[in-house]
C-alpha cells in the first residue's frame, strides 16, 4: 500500500512541471527505481491510473527503469551485486555486510508532455 503514497508524489511533481512548462498533457513519464526500495511497478501503474484521473496527466505511460541493487565491504571497499538473503557477503574478502551504494533511488527522471 505504499505506493499509493509515492504514486501521489510522483503525480503532484508530474503536475508542478507541466504547469509550469503550460503543457497541455502528459503523454509519459519515466521513473527510476531501486531494486531495495520494494516499489511494484504494476501497483504503482495501478494507483497512477486510478488518482491521475481528470488531471493534465490521465493516460499518460509510466515507464520503470531499475537500478540493481549494489554494496561496498566496509573492510576492503570492493563493490558487489548482494545476495537476496539478509546476509551480504563480500566476495572479495568474505566480511559480512556492506554499505548500500546503489538501490535506493526513486525519482521522476522525465516527463514528456504535449
Amino acid at each position: 500500500m505504499h505506493e499509493l503514497a509515492v504514486t501521489e508524489s510522483v503525480l503532484g511533481i508530474v503536475l508542478k512541471h507541466a504547469g509550469a512548462a503550460r503543457a497541455n498533457k502528459v503523454t509519459a513519464i519515466h521513473l527510476t527505481i531501486g531494486e531495495l526500495t520494494g516499489f511494484v511497478d504494476e501497483s504503482i501503474q495501478f494507483y497512477f491510473d486510478f488518482i491521475s484521473k481528470d488531471t493534465l496527466a490521465e493516460g499518460a505511460r509510466l515507464t520503470f527503469n531499475r537500478i540493481p541493487a549494489r554494496a561496498r565491504c566496509r573492510q576492503c571497499a570492493h563493490e558487489f551485486a548482494p545476495g537476496a538473503g539478509q546476509l551480504w557477503v563480500c566476495p572479495a574478502c568474505g566480511a559480512i555486510g556492506g554499505e548500500v551504494v546503489a538501490g535506493r533511488e526513486f525519482f521522476v527522471d522525465s516527463i514528456e508532455v504535449e
